[in-house]
């Protein structure tokens, strides 16, 4: 079947996709990578594929792109079945190791891969230098690619992902061997594509530059689905931890407090007082506040954590492989 892509419609469609390896003697045993994997990415969002290495991401992805066939399952990017032509027209791709012929430039680099991207000389030679430039390569680009560091190997990479004006971009480690100014200059390209209109699907380990560009996140463990959206939809984990800025010193505090509600000390001067509470629930927050005011201990400030990706990851992936 085949979709009509449309603004509202979402450019990447994946459902109950599963993908199974034959190995061994025969071909008899099999390996699961991608179990009943269904998703969704919308237009112009930067969307972040999650895991431990083994989790499926790889595999994920190469069926997506048309490299690996799927086992069972459905999938469509801008309204087309994973594997049509059309479609993969309008992708660009960055590997985490992307192989550059040493006899090249950034120049000629461009010049060979808008050839195989189906792109016409004078048509790369009308982008070429507004991409180099845009990735920060336009004062290197007579330079042999011999002499790159492995960061810039990435810019040049992300600007032949984008000779043939793509619509999606897949990005394998884009920040991969990047300095922080690197990281930064990558983000913020990444934000300008987002603002152009593209979708980004990104593949990272880097968790804080994720959270810091991305829209929406999945996370894959042992190639099922574990969670998918933003922090906004984060569940609410077994503990919370919330700050409350006290006035008063922690003798008072530790006097008015029960045995049941436990806090660690974060900060403490003299007129002011920080503790974090791990809390299950709202009421747990309530009955503090009561018995901090039941006792005049003026309460400056109530602070709730906002999760960060790295706590979500590792909530959905190492408390697992602990139970393992």
């Amino acid at each position: 079947m085949e979709l009509t892509a449309t603004s509202d419609q979402p450019v990447i469609v994946v459902e109950n996709l599963t993908k199974t390896y034959r190995h061994g003697l025969l071909g008899r045993a099999q390996v699961r990578a991608l179990s009943n994997v269904s998703l969704q990415v919308r237009r112009g969002e930067v969307f972040a594929l999650l895991g431990p290495n083994g989790a499926g991401k790889t595999t994920l992805v190469k069926i997506l792109l048309g490299i690996t066939r799927r086992t069972s399952g459905s999938g469509h990017l801008l309204g087309y079945g994973i594997g049509d032509r059309r479609g993969r027209r309008r992708i660009g791709y960055l590997p985490e190791h992307l192989r550059l012929s040493h006899h090249h430039t950034a120049r000629s680099a461009m010049d060979y891969y808008g050839r195989l991207s189906g792109v016409n000389g004078p048509e790369v030679r009308k982008r070429r230098d507004e991409l180099l430039d845009l990735v920060g390569l336009r004062n290197r680009d007579r330079e042999s690619v011999r002499q790159f560091s492995k960061g810039m190997g990435q810019r040049l990479g992300l600007a032949q992902a984008l000779l043939h004006d793509p619509e999606i971009l897949f990005l394998d480690e884009p920040t991969d061997g990047l300095d922080p100014v690197g990281r930064n200059q990558m983000r913020q390209i990444i934000e300008q594509l987002r603002d152009e209109g593209r979708t980004i699907f990104l593949n990272s380990h880097i968790l804080q530059e994720v959270q810091l560009v991305c829209d929406r996140v999945a996370i894959l463990h042992h190639g099922s689905l574990r969670f998918l959206g933003s922090l906004d939809d984060v569940p609410a984990l077994p503990k919370e931890d919330v700050e409350f800025q006290l006035a008063g010193d922690e003798a008072t505090v530790r006097q008015v407090l029960t045995d049941r509600q436990s806090y660690k000390l974060a900060a403490q001067d003299r007129d002011r007082l920080i503790l974090h509470f791990a809390v299950s629930n709202q009421s747990e927050i309530d009955q503090t506040v009561d018995q901090l005011r039941e006792a005049n201990v003026s309460i400056l400030a109530i602070q709730r954590k906002r999760f960060t990706l790295e706590e979500l990851f590792l909530h959905y992936v190492a408390a697992e492989a602990e139970v393992l």
